[in-house]
């Protein structure tokens, strides 16, 4: 069962998603220039001890859930479960 969307609610909808998505690709920009530096600033001063790969590793675990939320790609709790939960909701507060 698809829901009925007024155009207004598509706009609003679609802008939160473009949202999400740009937010990514900041992220993404960030580590892509940050992630580098660290790496120059160990192999410069404290070769011995390569600790680049700790963030590199931890920031590119979270960038990939974030790209997973921008991207629509809800591992947990699958596609269209929000809308499906609201349905929900709305039906019980019918009865």
């Amino acid at each position: 069962m698809k829901t009925a969307y007024t155009e207004e609610q598509k706009y609003i909808r679609a802008k939160k998603n473009v949202e999400k998505v740009k937010e990514f690709y900041i992220n993404f920009i960030a580590y892509l220039v940050v992630i580098p530096f660290l790496i120059f600033i160990n192999l410069k001063f404290s070769p011995e001890f390569q600790w680049f790969w700790f963030p590199m590793i931890g920031w590119g675990i979270g960038l990939a859930f974030h790209a997973l939320g921008a991207f629509n790609h809800n591992l947990l709790f699958g596609k269209d479960w929000e809308d499906r939960k609201i349905k929900e909701f709305i039906e019980k507060d019918k009865n």
